[in-house]
């Protein structure tokens, strides 16, 4: 009997977005009107509670090859639009695909001027002796960041810094991806005060922002420790022995992240990470305080290469052949964030994202309190799989939590709590998280692999994200 093996990463999002297509002509359309709300500097456009309508399907041949529009009528998604949901997505995505393009061109050329090499051999000199307290410091960082400014996608093109470091220690590829990504993940479902999730879910729900903080850094102390645990163990097993792998028949060359050879410490290398290290912090300051997105990123991150070309004293051939090499590295990840987009093209344009919101909010009403709470949970993990962004999640679901928390006698401040885990968690294993499936096609593991790697401590984290909710409802939190 064979055994089942998940095809490559496009094949894979195309079967997803066929699926979904299929469902369009036996899933009911419908939808909820929308309105917008000002809040501070911000405009939001938010679902009105109670106005959904079901909306009649029409079904032609001609529909069925091209599509066909019918006043007052939805249609479902036709073959044509099953492949143009690919360019949809990718037009949809074109700033972040950008982006990522860029923040590994960025990267690389970093790579290429030896600074990296020659920091990471020094910590590794520093810590020979405490490898540990090493990678713990590493996890915490990321966690705490994730957790609190809601770093992310940022963090993709320093996959090849992760696995140099898990491969010097004596780990393997999976290792050196879970030490950049579960803290990354974890931290971000911990939202102590993540601008993304939390604070959105907070404006919507009208309570304060940064309110109901002290139950959420319980959570973060709970998954901090969760994951960290979960990684080493995984990583002393593997060290142990090498046959206990995952991937035991990964030689995990690094070839094409270019040279990884020791390198010795100059002052230019010194300059270079400075620099980097004060333009990011302030990029990421400017996104959280002015409100900066992707495009002002992306040119801030052009800019910063141009500075560093120069600190490095590289001539405009040697930088440019670096620059395309980051870009090369880059283009499955960067694709597949606009293939994954693809998804929810065909959901929207067969119109049943609303009616499964719908029904599934419907069902809510008729339960228990920490039952109801608990299918919050539940109902944001199944939602994130079909639109796989958090602030857009949150103007979807919120919008319909609110009032239904207002009528369970649920408080807002647990359902803001069951938004942010049912988000986060599912971050970690569903197939249509762009930023996911581009590190894994970046870090050369296919997403069985990191299934079966990341399974276990899903479901732990799932036991601890349903038994703070049930403790949030016997609180009253």
């Amino acid at each position: 009997m064979r055994k089942f093996k998940i095809p490559h990463v496009f094949i894979f999002l195309f079967w997803i977005i066929v699926l979904c297509s299929v469902l369009t002509y036996f899933i009911p359309s419908g939808s909820y009107e929308r309105t917008t709300r000002e809040y501070e500097d911000r405009t939001q456009t938010v679902v009105v509670p109670g106005s959904y309508e079901e909306m009649p399907k029409h079904y032609s041949l001609k529909g069925v090859l091209v599509g066909e529009e019918v006043e007052g009528k939805s249609t479902p998604v036709s073959l044509l639009g099953v492949l143009g949901a690919i360019p949809k997505g990718l037009g949809d995505s074109a700033v972040l695909v950008f982006y990522v393009f860029i923040i590994g061109a960025v990267i690389t050329l970093i790579q290429h001027t030896g600074t990296f090499n020659a920091f990471l051999f020094g910590l590794i000199s520093r810590f020979r002796n405490k490898p540990k307290q090493l990678l713990f410091l590493i996890y915490m960082t990321l966690f705490t960041g994730s957790s609190f400014m809601g770093i992310g996608p940022e963090t993709i093109a320093l996959i090849p810094v992760f696995f140099f470091l898990s491969k010097q220690l004596g780990y393997d590829r999976l290792f050196g991806l879970g030490l950049l990504n579960i803290p990354i993940l974890l931290g971000w479902t911990s939202g102590v005060t993540n601008p993304f999730t939390v604070q959105i879910a907070q404006i919507i729900a009208e309570l304060q922002i940064g309110s109901g903080m002290g139950l959420r850094l319980v959570l973060f102390a709970a998954l901090a420790a969760t994951g960290f645990f979960f990684l080493m163990r995984y990583g002393d097993r593997v060290k142990k022995n090498p046959s206990l792998s995952l991937m035991p028949d990964d030689r995990f060359e690094l070839d094409e992240f270019g040279s990884f050879e020791q390198v010795k410490l100059e002052r230019k290398h010194i300059y270079i990470l400075i620099f980097f290290v004060l333009s990011y912090a302030s990029v990421l300051t400017a996104v959280k305080t002015i409100g900066w997105g992707l495009i002002e990123m992306s040119a801030c991150f052009i800019g910063i290469t141009i500075v560093i070309t120069k600190i490095a004293g590289m001539t405009g051939d040697e930088s440019m052949a670096a620059f395309t090499k980051g870009l090369e590295i880059m283009i499955i990840p960067a694709l597949v964030v606009g293939v994954a987009r693809g998804i929810s093209v065909v959901l929207e344009e067969g119109m049943i994202i609303d009616t499964l919101i719908h029904h599934a909010s419907v069902a809510l009403m008729s339960m228990p309190k920490i039952v109801a709470a608990e299918g919050m949970l539940v109902f944001q993990s199944t939602l994130n799989f079909f639109i796989p962004s958090a602030s857009g999640q949150a103007l979807v679901s919120m919008p319909l939590m609110t009032p239904m928390a207002d009528l369970l006698g649920i408080s807002r401040q647990t359902a803001v709590l069951a938004f942010i885990l049912g988000d986060g968690l599912s971050n970690i294993i569903i197939p249509t998280n762009g930023v996911l499936m581009a590190m894994l096609g970046l870090a050369k593991i296919s997403f069985e692999k990191w299934f079966r790697f990341v399974l276990p401590l899903f479901i732990i984290s799932i036991i601890i994200a349903v038994a703070f909710i049930a403790v949030a409802v016997l609180i009253g939190y």
